[in-house]
């Protein structure tokens, strides 16, 4: 994108029609857009009553000036991340946020900066209008940046700040003081603009004495003289293909929302259970697996598991209950002493009636080979029958070491005997960080993909306990809790 100069823009007596200037209105939602546009045109051109959702424009003329005018749909402002996170928190403690969830645009409606391709070949002035009745904090602020970024480089140099509703601020308090008070945001704002800005009320534009838009129209010319009459053009491909990127996210978007409508249809109302039994071969992570899926060091990892150890915690939402076990030998079934065989089995008694998923715990620093893949099958389906292929997903562990190489990469070079252990598992797998208990974002996602797989087996949502894994000698290690009053009352049953 360029600024260019034209004669007819610069007002030449040649130009056949009134010099024009151009407005591009852009703002967040509730900012007073589209009154705002309302009043420099001098009617109701653009309804106010309902949500903009695609751009607008009308056109007007000024003191013998043709000035078209863009309205816009609001500006999407981005949750802050540490809000997020702090939301999660305390939707996992089972409270409730003060700050409730803004809402996105719609698929139905168009990005904002849509608009400047309808004021061809580009605005004289870029008008973000900020409601002084409203809070603009650091969030709204990178909401602005986003927008003026998503436009081109060097729109800045066009940009004016129009605050709206000032006939609602205190008594014998001026714009300027405003400004100070709100903060370093709206301040940064307003300089990042060259210090232009413009206070509107729209309640006094049918008065006789309102001369709002000719005090705005002269600091647009004022602008417009300091950049040597030149105004922003608009690089049309360039717009479009940030549409087409904005879009495919929002379809992702509610591609996300529909499938948790969904799950939340399939599994009932809360608390929603997962039972989940660690499963793989010594060394593999196991224990930090559990421990970064519950969000805390709820089992030892660095040592040897010897017992099955079961925890239980509330995570995005859910009530996860694990069972950690002892791991295997990698050569053969039959070099795993029997005790551990046992262990493993009683691990899955440990999660009444049965558990939804057995998480095989795979590095991906490790080398597959054939016979290690017999073996971890052979270990399956000697201690949990045929149909454990069924509940069984491979967890991919210390997925740090994978940098930026995706994990289909990976699967594709770890060769044919790892892409038969997945295909053996429904095709059901996910990598993980274990790093950083609590840290790692995709738990959710492995949640996800694990309910996805539940809502797969139908009536078989899970393993169902054997007989056989019961003895009268067993011994094993719990919370203190007995399996019978185990996971009582689960919703995926």
């Amino acid at each position: 994108m360029a600024a260019v100069s034209s004669a007819s823009d610069t007002g030449d007596p040649r130009g056949r029609h009134p010099p024009e200037r151009r407005l591009l209105i852009l703002g967040g939602p509730q900012s007073g857009k589209t009154s705002t546009a309302n009043s420099i045109l001098g009617d109701e051109v653009f309804d106010v009553g309902t949500e903009t959702t695609h751009s607008n424009v009308g056109q007007t003329e000024i003191y013998g000036r043709r000035v078209t005018v863009v309205d816009t749909p609001p500006w999407a402002v981005p949750g802050d991340p540490e809000d997020n996170a702090e939301a999660d928190n305390e939707d996992n403690a089972g409270a409730e946020s003060d700050n409730p969830p803004r809402a996105p645009q719609s698929l139905d409606s168009e990005g904002p900066c849509m608009g400047a391709i309808l004021c061809p070949p580009g605005p004289h002035a870029i008008l973000l209008v900020v409601s002084v009745t409203q809070p603009f904090s650091e969030t709204e602020r990178r909401a602005a940046e986003e927008q003026l970024g998503a436009l081109g480089g060097g729109t800045w140099r066009y940009s004016m700040v129009v605050f709206t509703g000032v006939d609602k601020l205190p008594k014998e308090v001026f714009i300027e003081e405003h400004i100070e008070n709100t903060g370093e945001s709206l301040q940064w704002l307003v300089e990042r603009c060259g210090s232009r800005y413009h206070a509107f009320d729209n309640t006094r534009k049918d008065t006789e004495d309102n001369t709002q838009v000719p005090e705005l129209m002269e600091k647009v010319e004022e602008m417009i003289t300091d950049n040597q009459g030149w105004y922003f053009e608009v690089n049309e491909l360039i717009l479009l293909e940030e549409e087409q990127a904005r879009r495919a996210l929002e379809e992702e978007r509610m591609r996300m929302e529909e499938h948790a409508r969904q799950r939340d249809q399939m599994i009932g109302g809360p608390p929603r259970e997962l039972r989940l039994l660690l499963l793989g071969w010594k060394g593999v992570g196991k224990s930090s697996v559990g421990n970064s899926i519950l969000g805390r060091r709820y089992f030892e990892s660095g040592q040897e598991t010897e017992l099955c150890l079961r925890r239980q915690a509330l995570v995005s939402g859910r009530r996860i209950t694990i069972v950690d076990t002892p791991g295997w030998d990698w050569f053969s079934v039959r070099r795993t002493p029997k005790r551990i065989r046992q262990e493993s089995q009683r691990g899955a008694a440990l999660l009444r009636p049965g558990p939804h998923t057995l998480l095989l715990v795979l590095p991906v620093v490790s080398s597959l080979t054939a016979r290690k893949r017999r073996t971890l099958l052979a270990h399956i389906e000697t201690l949990f029958g045929d149909s454990a292929c069924l509940h069984t997903m491979v967890l991919f562990s210390c997925g740090d070491w994978l940098g930026r190489t995706p994990i289909e990469e990976h699967i594709l070079r770890g060769g044919r005997e790892l892409q038969r252990l997945l295909e053996y598992c429904g095709n059901y797998y996910h990598v993980l960080d274990s790093k950083i208990p609590g840290k790692d974002r995709s738990v959710s996602v492995l949640l996800d993909k694990m309910e996805e797989m539940i809502r797969e087996n139908g009536d078989k949502a899970f393993l169902p306990i054997q007989t056989e894994w019961l003895s009268e000698d067993s011994s094993y290690s719990s919370d203190n809790t007995e399996p019978e009053d185990d996971c009582r009352g689960c919703q995926l049953q």
